[in-house]
């Protein structure tokens, strides 16, 4: 091992340690404050939040922490053994042997790829049955059956792999074929494929695990055609998704781009809401739009991939990147896929760290779009909207604050709703 794989793999596992202590802290603040304040429901919230829904919200918070802390700890193991304890490296060379060679260079990275992807959604089933079926179901949120759930993992599966495999493949043919600069094409090329997947997902993908039908309420139809043409916004139509099939969880969400561009409701949250309501919570979506928040998170995603894919053309020249991860790279052949492999599992170690930034300007935007709302439709028909999504979703009130700061992409509510009434936030602090 040479003197730089020696000092890479101390970073690795340092920054794995690190990562995981700082995660494990996080989410011990985040039980111990949540549970401290589970007695009462805080001053601000006493005359519209029950004592049994507070209690409930604490519970669900902490049940899904406490679960999230095994989730770290097995992810930071198979991590482990998939890099310094040579997992990868015995995948790759049992591919290598296999003989797929012989069909051309591309066909055992894209192998390696896609042997890697099913071994690690395979191991992650666990989780995904148990936070489904034992813990959304005991807090009385989980609606699917074990069928549907088998089928949108099918789905989900081959939607992944018919769309996922060619621009792999298209990646990897430009790290072998396009010289020192294939960085910059791939990145051009990865960049087209996300605008194209915004484009497709609300009339191709979204269909294929939900039934969208046109908003049938005529009332709050005009209500809402009102509110968006105030605003200068044009949508392709308004559509109620049957988001009940699924979960109790409400929502409302704007998708597509540029023509392609709709709103959804879920039904969940039709019934929830008011006509009121649901033109705040529209306008707060709107605000979005109106801030260039989307637009803003689009370039900050090109930027960063950029940077990402220029770092990756370097590292992936570099031997020490390999062995340093506990990869025997080729001499002869190519590593195309080793490196895109290793470069993802690396990274988030790294970005882990700086995620409380993105967290931060991610709150900015929120409160910026509640702005817009309270200024578009009745402030009063916001808050209302919003105690009752955070009492139907179980979302705690009482947040440890350290925790917000690093995780939370929306503020919290006494945060939230402090910004509408200033009383709110004296009480709740």
């Amino acid at each position: 091992m040479t003197d730089y794989s020696l000092v890479f793999t101390l970073v690795f596992a340092a920054l794995l340690v690190i990562g995981l202590l700082a995660r494990f802290y996080l989410a011990s603040r985040q039980i111990h404050h949540v549970m401290r304040h589970r007695g009462s429901v805080p001053a601000a919230f006493a005359a519209t939040i029950s004592l049994e829904a507070h209690q409930k919200a604490a519970d669900y918070t902490v049940t899904k922490a406490r679960f999230g802390m095994l989730e770290t700890a097995f992810a930071a193991a198979l991590l482990l053994g998939w890099t310094l304890l040579g997992g990868i490296d015995a995948l790759n060379q049992a591919l290598l042997r296999s003989g797929l060679a012989a069909y051309g260079s591309l066909v055992p990275q894209l192998a390696l790829l896609a042997a890697f992807g099913v071994i690690s959604g395979l191991l992650d089933l666990p989780f995904t049955l148990y936070s489904t079926f034992r813990i959304e179901e005991r807090f009385g949120f989980n609606k699917m059956t074990f069928r549907l759930w088998l089928t949108d993992l099918v789905k989900s599966t081959l939607v992944g792999a018919v769309i996922g495999l060619p621009i792999v493949a298209l990646i990897l043919w430009l790290m072998g074929s396009a010289g020192n600069w294939w960085w910059l094409w791939a990145w051009g090329a990865w960049m087209g494929f996300n605008l194209l997947v915004l484009v497709l997902y609300p009339t191709v993908i979204a269909p294929l695990f939900n039934k969208f039908k046109p908003l049938e309420d005529e009332v709050l139809k005009a209500r809402v055609t009102a509110l968006m043409q105030r605003c200068g916004f044009a949508a392709k139509g308004l559509f109620v998704m049957d988001g009940s099939k699924r979960s109790a969880h409400a929502n409302a969400y704007f998708t597509g781009f540029g023509a392609a561009k709709r709103v959804v409701f879920y039904d969940t949250l039709l019934k929830q809401l008011s006509p009121g309501e649901v033109d705040a919570v529209l306008a707060h979506e709107l605000g979005h739009f109106k801030h260039k928040h989307i637009i803003k998170r689009i370039v900050a995603m090109f930027a960063l991939s950029l940077a990402g894919f220029a770092l990756l053309g370097w590292l992936s020249s570099q031997v020490w990147f390999y062995t340093g991860l506990g990869v025997r790279p080729s001499m002869t052949g190519a590593n195309d896929a080793l490196a895109l492999l290793l470069f993802m599992l690396v990274v988030p170690l790294f970005s882990f760290f700086v995620s409380p930034l993105f967290a931060q300007f991610s709150r900015k935007h929120e409160f910026e779009a509640d702005a817009y709302a309270i200024a578009q439709t009745d402030g009063k028909d916001l808050q209302s909207a919003l105690l009752k999504l955070y009492q139907d979703n179980a979302s705690t009130l009482t947040p440890d604050p350290v925790f917000v700061k690093f995780y939370y992409s929306h503020p919290p509510a006494s945060e939230r709703l402090g910004r509408m009434n200033p009383s709110t936030q004296s009480a709740a602090s």
